[in-house]
């Protein structure tokens, strides 16, 4: 099954998903409102059953955030990638990880360094940076601390030696 034919099967179901024709592969924008709707049809649906979620990213663009999901089927052997945005003024958008387990760490990721709330993440925590860090460090607007608990923190700047 093609994304094209994805797209129609989510309209049957009334998921106001749009089929994005983006190169090399062609993937579905979901309104965040209805992505676990979606997502569970797409894990759900037998003729689908996209049963495991590859990847999950977190991503900072100039008007919004975006979650990519790349979804496959070991059944049928078909992948597809989902995306769904958030204004960076209300960063939430609802958790897919009790479909796919993989999405927890995935999702703890994105928060902690981008700063998407997973609404409904049963453990959302910052997985790979201090408790205490103030900040989401791969915002685009992110300011690095000069020091952390008196540890000077180096903001690297690419040489070319």
């Amino acid at each position: 099954m093609n994304v094209e034919d994805l797209a129609r099967r989510l309209a049957e179901y009334n998921l106001a998903v749009e089929l994005k024709p983006t190169t090399p592969d062609p993937h579905l924008e979901v309104p965040r409102e209805i992505l676990p709707q979606a997502a569970r049809l797409l894990r759900d649906d037998p003729d689908l059953a996209f049963d495991s979620l590859m990847c999950l990213s977190g991503l900072d663009r100039p008007d919004s955030l975006e979650v990519v999901y790349n979804l496959f089927s070991f059944k049928h052997l078909h992948k597809v990638t989902l995306k769904t945005r958030c204004p960076k003024d209300d960063p939430a958008i609802p958790t897919v990880s009790p479909l796919w387990p993989t999405a927890d760490w995935h999702e703890r990721e994105a928060y902690d360094l981008i700063g998407i709330q997973f609404t409904g993440h049963p453990d959302l925590r910052r997985i790979l940076l201090p408790d205490d860090w103030e900040g989401h460090p791969l915002r685009k607007d992110y300011q690095a601390p000069a020091l952390w608990h008196d540890i000077p923190v180096t903001n690297p700047s690419p040489t070319n030696e």
